[in-house]
C-alpha cells in the first residue's frame, strides 16, 4: 500500500506504444503508456479496454467515427470492437485490462510490446 506518482513512473521510461505496469488490482494491471501517432488497427476478443488520458490529447478511430480524448477524459473500448489510437503530439495514458493482454490485440506487428514489465 504505497501511493503512486504518475509523472514519477513516466520519467523512468521513454518508449512510445511500451506500456509499463505501475499496480495490479486482482486480476487487472494498471497500465502507464506515451503514445505519438499512429498505432495498429485491432480488438481484443476478450476483453474491454479503459483509456484515461493524464496528458495531452488522443485519438481513437473506430470503422464508423473517431472518438477525441482529452487530458481528464476516459473511455471504455467494448471486447471484439476494431480499433486505432493515435495521437498528434506524445500524449501520456493509463490503461486498465486484465493481466496478460496483448496491446495488439489479435494483431502481431512490431509494435507488439511484452506483457507484465513493471516500474
Amino acid at each position: 500500500m504505497e501511493k503512486i506518482n504518475f509523472a514519477s513512473k513516466f520519467e523512468q521510461f521513454d518508449e512510445l506504444w511500451s506500456p509499463r505496469v505501475i499496480a495490479q488490482m486482482n486480476n487487472y494491471e494498471f497500465k502507464l503508456v506515451k503514445i505519438k501517432d499512429e498505432f495498429v488497427w485491432h480488438r481484443h476478443d476478450d476483453t474491454d479496454e479503459v483509456f484515461v488520458v493524464l496528458k495531452g490529447v488522443i485519438n481513437i478511430e473506430f470503422e464508423d467515427r473517431t472518438v477525441e480524448l482529452n487530458r481528464g477524459e476516459m473511455l471504455v473500448v467494448p471486447k471484439g470492437e476494431k480499433h486505432k489510437p493515435f495521437a498528434r503530439e506524445e500524449a501520456q495514458i493509463l490503461l486498465v485490462e486484465p493481466k496478460g493482454v496483448t496491446n495488439t490485440g489479435d494483431v502481431k506487428s512490431h509494435l507488439t510490446a511484452k506483457n507484465s514489465q513493471w516500474i
